[in-house]
């Protein structure tokens, strides 16, 4: 058994379109494949099998490495992280690509007494620069989504004060909890700044569904620790969570990953960099995606150097967001998983692995934790050997 289980998600990279990409209109996308093209400098990453799942095969590995696909019918970050866990739902949440309902938009109106403007589908940063001057002049809270569930609620910090903001937020959750709507996420999203020049603060609050019953909870229960930094204690609403850490970046997430490494801790720390997919594969910069791979990968070996011998690594993804692709969706991809441990003096490529979910299992696995989610496959075997 290992002490201590660091689960890292490089948030939306991607290996390779799924069998059932074709349902999604994301055939032939490839997020690592695509964005690292011919020139990179991943040799960190390449020694844990990264670039051989794609077909750029490295010699000398360790540990072992394997694709997944996943079970959800969906290709957003909380299915992802939900079906690690072990959560698979048959009955999607929904999406509202077409914006939310006009019912619901006055619902909301008369919650929080304020005019909102937007209720569309757009990125982030393009909406608080399309409608934050018209925000500032009206007061008007701006409300959009995005290709996952989630309602997003957008205000300038001198305009609607952030506490003011958090209790527009949870008026909304309150209105939107029922099957009707079925929205997993109300985030509130400030912003500061002039106009031609706003900037998003790191006050960001999720206003998450509770979810099903899950592995995180099978941990909690047989009295394992579980640690998370970045956004995944919002995704489960805060369940089974001992400590969060909040982070500003990708930097200071690997920043706080070490600390934890050269501190002394048991049970699982679950991190999620999610800089990949929010400012460069949505934005479909994939200049920047690299650059800010290959800054994981330069990083990397001072997190390494501080691993003890009883520790394990899991490195994976939650879904795809191919930087070539068209659009600016997420994309239907297959997972990486790469495990790793100081002790490892050999690597292995596994076959396939058919859900996400394996990854909980062999954490409950490593923890001498019986599965009854029902759901995942333990790779423990193979790490045995």
């Amino acid at each position: 058994m290992f002490k201590r289980v660091f689960l890292i998600v490089l948030d939306s990279l991607g290996v390779g379109y799924t069998k059932d990409a074709y349902k999604f209109g994301d055939e032939k996308a490839n997020t690592l494949l695509h964005t690292i093209g011919d020139a990179y400098n991943l040799d960190v990453l390449e020694k844990l099998g990264l670039t051989t799942l794609i077909g750029k095969e490295e010699k000398n590995t360790r540990g072992l490495y394997m694709k997944a696909s996943p079970l959800n019918q969906q290709k957003d970050s909380l299915s992802g992280h939900y079906e690690m866990m072990g959560i698979v739902s048959n009955n999607p949440y929904k999406t509202y690509p077409d914006g939310f309902p006009l019912e619901l938009i006055s619902k909301i109106q008369r919650a929080i007494n304020r005019e909102v403007i937007g209720n569309v589908k757009s990125d982030g940063v393009k909406i608080i620069n399309d409608l934050g001057e018209m925000h500032i002049k009206t007061g008007a809270p701006i409300i959009y989504t995005s290709s996952d569930s989630v309602l997003q609620v957008s205000s300038h910090e001198e305009v609607i004060p952030v506490e003011e903001l958090y209790e527009i937020c949870q008026k909304i959750r309150d209105i939107t909890k029922d099957d009707e709507y079925k929205i997993v996420r109300i985030i509130a999203r400030p912003f500061t700044g002039k106009v031609g020049s706003f900037v998003r603060t790191n006050k960001r609050k999720d206003f998450s569904l509770d979810p099903p019953i899950n592995m995180l909870d099978l941990l909690s229960r047989n009295g394992v620790k579980t640690i998370t930094i970045g956004k995944i204690s919002d995704m489960f609403n805060h369940k089974s969570i001992d400590v969060n850490i909040k982070t500003n970046d990708n930097i200071d997430c690997m920043m706080k990953l070490i600390d934890f490494a050269k501190g002394d801790f048991s049970g699982l720390l679950w991190a999620n960099f999610n800089d990949f997919d929010t400012l460069y594969g949505h934005r479909r910069d994939r200049e920047g995606y690299l650059k800010c791979l290959e800054e994981f990968n330069y990083y990397l070996p001072i997190f390494l150097k501080n691993l003890k011998k009883d520790d394990l690594i899991i490195i994976t993804a939650d879904h795809g967001c191919d930087p070539t692709f068209k659009g600016s969706d997420h994309t239907r991809e297959m997972i990486p998983i790469l495990i790793y441990s100081p002790i490892f003096k050999k690597g292995k490529m596994l076959e396939d692995r058919s859900t996400f979910a394996d990854i909980g299992a062999t954490i409950l696995d490593n923890f001498n934790i019986k599965n009854t989610i029902g759901v995942g496959t333990s790779i423990f075997d193979e790490l045995r050997k």
